[in-house]
């Protein structure tokens, strides 16, 4: 038992200050809040009080990342500093990914019942603070924020993903969105979607694994999209359980076929490929 106990000691004494999970989860939601009076749990009455409220979070984003051990000491209030500069982006960015998601699910009745229930908005959220703290070249908390998504929502995206405005998850469950993913504007993803590496080779980690997907493309649920090199053409749309290693044009439509022969006792699984005139390709 003392030798468990000594190798308990150690790996407490040699862990990171990096605040935990909970610490991370708590920042995240609070200024998740602050942006979003419908997620809050108190509202703010007076913008004295909206004012304090950002400083109390620069503050204690400054402090988290103080502690990342990735980061040169000092440098986390310049951090904050300029994450708090470019919030008003993201809370822009964040409500154009409200409106598409409204504009995208007929059963939405309304703007507030997305921000309250949807788990989309609070996955999408989570990774646009996420990126925006990536892009200043932080890793590891981003990484916590998305995964806290994740692990609550059952979306995830890498906060190293690139995604444009205007952006859609309707049901989400299953969603995989990796590093290198590159998304356009006006794109709309439905539940089980992956858009993945074909390899996980480590030997392959600075490069671009991950597909590409243009503008205004529909990917319909189950779909997997695996490649660095593959593009999915502008106004595509893919339809579910395709699986995809390859590019297609735009205004693609791509869907998953079964043929039956004989009275059903034949059947033949295949995939369709048409263009924007719905002429097989």
């Amino acid at each position: 038992m003392d030798s468990f106990v000594s190798k308990l000691h150690k790996a407490h004494q040699d862990c990171t200050e990096c605040p935990s999970p909970k610490v991370i989860q708590r920042f995240f939601e609070d200024l998740l809040g602050l942006l979003f009076p419908e997620f809050t749990v108190e509202k703010i009455n007076s913008k004295s009080q909206i004012e304090a409220s950002l400083d109390r979070l620069k503050a204690e984003l400054a402090i988290i990342l103080e502690k990342n051990p990735h980061l040169h000491s000092g440098v986390g209030s310049k951090l904050a500093e300029a994450f708090f500069q470019n919030l008003e982006q993201i809370f822009d960015w964040i409500h154009q990914d409200v409106d598409a998601m409204y504009a995208g699910d007929p059963a939405a009745k309304s703007r507030t019942e997305i921000l309250r229930s949807y788990p989309g908005f609070y996955a999408i959220s989570a990774y646009r603070f996420a990126h925006a703290l990536h892009g200043q070249g932080i890793h590891l908390i981003p990484r916590m924020i998305t995964e806290f998504a994740h692990s609550r929502t059952g979306i995830d995206i890498h906060p190293g993903a690139t995604i444009g405005q205007y952006f859609c998850i309707d049901h989400g469950t299953g969603v995989v969105i990796g590093e290198t993913t590159i998304i356009g504007d006006r794109v709309k993803v439905y539940q089980g979607v992956t858009l993945g590496a074909l390899s996980v080779d480590k030997a392959d980690a600075d490069i671009k694994r991950h597909p590409t997907i243009e503008n205004d493309v529909v990917i319909y649920a189950g779909a997997t999209i695996l490649g660095g090199n593959t593009v999915i053409g502008k106004g595509s749309v893919i339809g579910g359980n395709v699986w995809l290693t390859k590019s297609v044009a735009a205004g693609s439509k791509v869907y998953y076929q079964t043929q039956m022969y004989h009275a059903g006792s034949d059947v033949t699984d295949m995939y369709v490929f048409k263009n924007d005139q719905d002429e097989v390709i």
